[in-house]
């Protein structure tokens, strides 16, 4: 508020009380000051606001009609600041974000990193586990949202798909398999696996689909168990066997060459990643505002482009 509004606020509330000694309490000024206020006006005015006469303060006739004005253009003020309240809500505020790995690490930083050109106030903040972890610390309330892959129905969650995901096996490029496009899926129990940990949505992911096609974790040749998809990466990347990884998770040992990625031949194994919320949850201006932007983010683009 201008100089302007502030006299206008304490001849408002003048006219109100009737009266220097109460207006002095509320707006905190001394009597003298708010006489000073009332002065100023008059003087812009060139006229009387109050009729002192009496022992009540009452309003001139001149006073009556800036009355009326002033509540109206204290009441704008009022709407004004609120109105840009709400715009400037959506740009600070703090969002926590509950991510699974996969999500987490590949592909959320570069959604982050482009939402924070526009919303440069937004802090964000963003915890990795696998889904399990994710879905207790929404239940919790120690995230707003969650990004999740692998079932999550049974968690009696709001859910909903986001982005879609392909696993896809990987093989370092002196093996056999990276020559070739497409390998049949019943190739796997002839090579050394990686598979990820126990709890891992990415892991379930490869169980079902395996089992679909009649494969169970135990017709394989597991040669490890890893507990991130960085560490099976690098075991693939120096030979120790093959794995399935998300494409997303490729992206740059894909464009560097250090890794070939190979389609299963019976189908492609597709997932969707999602979205999870509390039922009931009541969402800030933030965090809506990151929901809308993540809905609508090209991802195709950066898996086409190979954008790191």
């Amino acid at each position: 508020m201008g100089m302007e509004d502030h006299k206008l606020k304490v001849f408002c509330t003048v006219a109100e009380t009737k009266s220097f000694s109460k207006t002095s309490e509320i707006i905190h000024l001394t009597q003298p000051a708010v006489s000073l206020q009332i002065q100023a006006l008059e003087e812009i005015y060139e006229t009387k606001l109050f009729d002192r006469s009496s022992s009540f303060i009452n309003l001139t006739p001149a006073g009556e009609i800036l009355y009326k004005y002033a509540k109206d253009i204290l009441n704008l003020y009022a709407e004004a600041e609120k109105e840009v309240g709400k715009i400037t809500g959506l740009i600070k505020g703090s969002i926590t974000i509950g991510a699974s790995t996969t999500i987490g690490n590949y592909v959320l930083p570069t959604v982050i990193a482009d939402f924070k050109k526009t919303h440069p106030k937004i802090k964000i903040n963003v915890f990795i586990g696998n889904t399990k972890r994710i879905v207790d610390l929404l239940n919790s309330g120690g995230v707003d949202i969650g990004l999740v892959e692998g079932e999550t129905s049974k968690h009696k969650m709001k859910t909903e798909p986001i982005i879609t995901d392909e696993l896809t096996f990987i093989a370092p490029p002196f093996h056999p398999w990276a020559k070739k496009k497409v390998v049949s899926i019943l190739e796997v129990t002839k090579e050394p696996f990686i598979l990820r940990e126990e709890g891992s949505g990415t892991r379930q992911m490869i169980e079902k689909y395996l089992s679909s096609h009649g494969i169970n974790t135990g017709d394989m040749r597991i040669a490890l168990v890893l507990g991130s998809t960085e560490s099976i990466k690098e075991a693939v990347e120096s030979g120790m066997g093959i794995s399935i990884v998300s494409k997303w998770a490729a992206r740059k040992e894909v464009k560097y060459g250090s890794l070939k990625l190979i389609t299963p031949k019976e189908e492609k194994i597709i997932r969707n990643f999602s979205l999870i919320m509390q039922k009931s949850a009541v969402l800030s201006h933030a965090v809506d505002e990151f929901l809308a932007y993540l809905k609508s983010y090209p991802y195709d683009s950066l898996l086409s482009e190979g954008k790191v």
